[in-house]
This record gives structure tokens, C-alpha cells and sequence, in this order.
């Protein structure tokens, strides 16, 4: 039911104007690359931010949720160029985003991947390699690397 990184699910993204234009944008960009629909993954991330902030701390969020449509669990990663504030719990604005949406019915496989997403971004060192490169490509090399190794 995982569906690893891909390559088409890396991005960099020059401006978000706020933590709801944000996720507007992963919304989107989500919509085009799975075929869900794109308010109902807003509406569902929106949700889960009434939660409680997915903005981890260290300028990393990890918006997720689940819909009755997904057949996989989809994993997508936003670096951004200008952090933008989320309401994290350390009211650091963010610029590492991982998106994970999976279906309702992945219980424990969407627990598995939401801690493997939360290992990696927990390490203060490879959020700075990640910060550090500026190419799609580069990034898919550094983040898929760790995530086979866990598979």
C-alpha cells in the first residue's frame, strides 16, 4: 500500500504567501499528480491543521491525512524557498514540507510512513543537506536514499 518518493513528487516552490496558501499549493500539486481531488485533499489537510499544527519544529511540517479515494499512500516533498510561517511548535516558520495523504482504510501503513517521514526530518544534519541543495533532482538523490534503506 506504500507508495515511495518519486521523482515527479519532489519540488521546490519559490513563494507560499501563508500557511493556508501553502497548503493550497500541496493540494494542487497533489491533484495533478494522483488524480484525487484537489479540495477534498485541501479540506482534509485544513482538518488535520485544526488538530493541531503538522509544523514540527525546525522548519519542518509534515501535513498528512487520509481520504476515502487514495488507493496508495502518496508521499510528496516541498522545499521552499522563502520559509512561510505554519503556526509550528516552535513558531519557526517552515521550508521542509512532506506531504503524506493515504487511504482510510492504512492504519498501521500510514503510522509506518508517517514515523519513517519523522526520523529523517528529525535529523538536524540531513535538514541541512536538504537545505543546501537547490535542484529537484539533487534532492530526490538525498531523501530516497535513507527511505529505500528503511523500506
Amino acid at each position: 500500500m506504500v507508495t515511495r518518493l518519486r521523482p515527479e513528487f519532489v519540488h521546490i516552490i519559490s513563494h507560499a504567501s501563508g500557511k493556508k496558501n501553502l497548503l493550497q499549493q500541496l493540494a494542487e500539486l497533489a491533484s495533478k499528480q494522483t488524480g484525487l481531488n484537489e479540495r477534498k485533499i485541501f479540506e482534509t489537510l485544513l482538518e488535520r491543521e485544526k488538530l493541531g499544527s503538522t509544523g514540527v519544529g525546525r522548519g519542518v511540517a509534515i501535513p498528512h491525512g487520509k481520504l476515502s479515494e487514495a488507493e496508495n499512500i502518496t508521499m510528496m516533498f516541498l522545499k521552499l524557498n522563502k520559509p512561510v510561517e505554519f503556526e509550528s511548535v516552535d513558531d519557526a516558520p517552515v521550508d521542509l514540507i512532506f506531504l503524506l495523504l493515504a487511504p482510510i482504510d492504512a492504519g498501521t501503513e500510514h503510522l509506518k510512513a508517517l514515523a519513517l517521514v519523522s526520523r529523517l526530518m528529525r535529523d538536524r544534519a540531513f535538514c541541512d543537506k536538504l537545505r543546501g541543495v537547490f535542484d529537484r533532482d539533487s534532492l530526490y538523490a538525498l531523501l530516497s536514499a535513507p527511505m529505500e534503506k528503511a523500506a
